[in-house]
């Protein structure tokens, strides 16, 4: 029995996917921030994880679908945060936990179930983002000590973050490598290998809009 964890950030312009402006608008980026965290949260429902987990820096919207157990994020650097929210889910669930971000709307419920049936098997799982970070982390038990200090957004976020994993003596299982959506370029690259999702349909009307202007 394994949980799902997203963490992620409402939606609001100016706060997400800054990276995304230029030629984004602040509220073009904040739609599809949305979009993606809906596809996201709606491929974790599709899953047969009995548990599934929303850690949140602002409050839900109506992109949450039912559910979800939504705990506040805590702490202030991201490697605050992540620790905190594998520790409170742990605390709300004791079970396995696999986590991702907002950032990869392409995913697939088969992508996940693999991630926690690997949870099985080793003491972590980890899926490496082509940005040098990472998309998925997966703990069988929370330990802060594994991400406190890990420098993070950085090229070589991903490397540290698995050094950590095999330091501890961790038995660790490899996700593929995805790409998260940071840049325009990325958005592109990401919609065009997922053209069903909520988040190919609201870039395409982004840009049907800034050809409109």
């Amino acid at each position: 029995m394994t949980q799902i964890l997203v963490i992620a950030k409402e939606p609001v312009p100016g706060q997400v996917k800054t990276r995304l402006c230029p030629p984004c608008t602040e509220e073009q980026a904040a739609r599809l921030a949305a979009a993606a965290l809906e596809d996201t949260l709606h491929t974790v429902a599709a899953t047969c994880a009995p548990h599934q987990v929303l850690a949140l820096q602002g409050l839900p919207g109506p992109w949450l679908p039912p559910g979800f157990t939504v705990i506040p994020q805590r702490g202030r650097g991201l490697d605050e945060r992540l620790a905190a929210a594998f520790t409170d889910a742990h605390g709300l669930h004791p079970v396995p936990t696999v986590l991702v971000g907002m950032d990869t709307p392409q995913l697939t419920p088969p992508l996940l179930e693999a991630a926690a049936d690997a949870l099985t098997g080793h003491d972590a799982v980890y899926g490496p983002a082509a940005d040098g970070g990472f998309w998925l982390l997966g703990l069988r038990r929370p330990d802060p000590a594994l991400l406190l200090g890990v420098p993070m957004s950085q090229p070589g976020t991903g490397a540290a973050q698995l050094r950590r994993l095999r330091q501890a003596g961790l038995s660790t299982a490899l996700m593929p490598e995805l790409r998260d959506v940071d840049t325009f370029a990325d958005a592109l690259h990401v919609a065009a290998q997922a053209p069903g999702t909520r988040f190919a349909a609201t870039l395409d009307a982004v840009r049907l809009s800034m050809a409109a202007h």
